[in-house]
């Protein structure tokens, strides 16, 4: 099975643990792709939810997914700064239809400042019930906040200082 090559327009699938699908973003470049990591970007993507509405993103992003890490991370960059939406999810898998994950419902938010704020403890504790996660998620998803939460205070990856502006410029040449 191939991989992602750079310059690649991919979609992006996140499932819930039930394996319904949750939410798809139709279009992003591939800045980087092997094995283990995958970059993309994307600017005034069409996103369609579970329910069938669909929306547009309003900014650029630089999308980061690892097949060894269990989150992904989304940096927006805006006006004011780069805010980060971070997914609490499985590793990645590419199987030539799009790039997918399981999104387990706990994110992170974090503001240009490197202040985060961790969201929706309340959801992932309802689904947690609803689609009975096995407690072995529960530990390999402590673990990885623990990890996620070392390179937001560390500005490791992603959350570097020019992480972000060296992967936009590269986006910006297949625009």
């Amino acid at each position: 099975m191939g991989l992602p090559k750079e310059g690649d327009t991919i979609q992006i699938h996140s499932y819930k643990h039930n394996g319904y699908i949750h939410r798809i973003w139709h279009e992003s470049t591939i800045l980087k792709g092997s094995k283990h990591l995958v970059i993309g970007g994307n600017d005034r993507t069409i996103v369609k939810e579970s329910d069938g509405r669909t929306w547009m993103t309003r900014e650029p992003a630089i999308c980061y997914f690892h097949a060894r890490h269990w989150f992904n991370i989304i940096a927006m960059i805006r006006a004011d700064g780069i805010y980060y939406y971070c997914n609490m999810s499985s590793p990645f898998v590419w199987d030539e239809e799009a790039l997918k994950y399981i999104d387990y419902d706990l994110d992170v938010k974090v503001f240009p400042d490197m202040t985060f704020q961790i969201l929706d403890e309340d959801e992932y504790d309802r689904h947690r019930q609803e689609m009975s996660y096995p407690q072995e998620i529960d530990k390999i998803l402590s673990r990885q906040m623990q990890l996620l939460i070392y390179w937001i205070r560390s500005k490791k990856g992603p959350f570097a200082p020019d992480f972000c502006d060296h992967w936009y410029e590269r986006f910006l040449t297949y625009c």
